[in-house]
């Protein structure tokens, strides 16, 4: 790939930025001398609290690499290797963790479940959970929600107390995969205690490498009960850091002073503002509605070789012919601009 392609700020995912101001000046202050290690520094203590005070509760909070170890271990402190998971088809822990849930949990049977625009409602969850009540087939151990789901779309906190109530009558325990939590705040304009411990959440998958960090998701448990041990689950998992406070640092730097809802904020307002661009124009069709900093679209494939000719980079999703569009933390309205006036001429061309 040619330099000007790496300069240029791309649509492909918003895993592609780099790291946010606030989450530098951190790494750097925490960088400046010696600290204790495996988490008993002072960056971690402090991030651990500033995660609490933005839920507004008392909660155990763990840090680990990444979404794909903090889903899968999240997952595996709510059953036995003989419980179902159930979540959507199109779920991240489905399509995008290359079987880590079910193998940190050292076998649980991840239940596909349909559902409009990436989410569950809790009609199919009972449905599902009901389906096999004998020892022949996995017990109902927990639900997963993909928040933004992989559509793009956000669980409202309506509904994920529905879906909540629904798996904790059937003792289930309730997860939220939150790569995107961000994003999905601020959308819906809520505290976060509204769509998470509030709305029946037990424990979040809370994300930050996509909003603005290097390394490092958060792993919160509102059922403090599951978090038992947890500890023991990060170090065999490999995902205890011994120099920790450069996972928890950047934390300190994006939830102190508010960066991380600004980020989100920002890279929402110009997904909506792509959305609003591509509207209207031949050959493009808006697949979801734009909910947070994704804008799914369906392209003709004569569209899509030639932006990729003029070096945009996007994805193809799920197997489907939808195309991902993704915003960051430092998409800019000229970006976003460049891509649209390019979209338009070749489209009319």
């Amino acid at each position: 790939m040619t330099a000007t392609a790496h300069s240029r700020r791309q649509f492909a995912s918003d895993n592609c930025a780099g790291i946010c101001p606030e989450a530098w000046a951190a790494l750097a202050a925490a960088n400046a001398g010696h600290a204790v290690s495996y988490g008993e520094d002072p960056w971690t203590g402090q991030a651990c609290d500033l995660i609490r005070e933005v839920f507004e509760t008392d909660c155990d909070v763990f840090f680990v690499f990444n979404g794909t170890a903090a889903n899968a271990l999240a997952l595996a402190a709510c059953g036995r290797s003989f419980h179902a998971i159930f979540c959507h088809r199109h779920s991240h822990v489905e399509d995008a963790e290359c079987g880590g849930p079910e193998f940190f949990s050292g076998g649980s049977k991840l239940v596909l479940l349909p559902g409009d625009d990436g989410k569950l409602d809790p009609a199919t969850l009972e449905r599902a959970a009901r389906l096999r009540p004998d020892f022949h087939y996995p017990k109902p151990g927990a639900v997963t929600l993909t928040q933004c789901t992989e559509h793009g779309t956000v669980y409202s906190a309506d509904e994920i107390r529905a879906l909540s109530a629904t798996a904790h009558r059937l003792e289930m325990k309730v997860h939220l995969d939150g790569a995107r939590f961000a994003n999905a705040v601020a959308w819906l304009g809520c505290p976060p205690k509204e769509i998470t411990w509030r709305a029946g959440v037990d424990v979040l998958s809370f994300g930050a490498t996509k909003n603005g960090i290097a390394v490092g998701e958060a792993v919160v448990f509102f059922d403090r009960a599951l978090a038992r041990e947890f500890d023991y689950r990060t170090k065999q998992a490999g995902q205890l850091a011994s120099k920790m406070r450069f996972l928890s640092a950047p934390w300190v730097g994006l939830l102190a002073d508010g960066a991380w809802l600004r980020h989100a904020r920002h890279a929402n307002t110009m997904a909506q503002r792509l959305e609003a661009g591509l509207r209207g124009v031949p050959d493009v069709a808006q697949s979801y509605p734009c909910q947070a900093n994704a804008v799914f679209v369906r392209m003709t494939e004569p569209l899509v070789q030639a932006l990729h000719a003029r070096g945009w980079m996007f994805y193809q999703m799920h197997g489907e012919p939808d195309y991902r569009l993704m915003c960051a933390w430092d998409t800019t309205a000229a970006d976003v601009d460049a891509f649209v006036k390019d979209v338009r001429e070749l489209a009319a061309a």
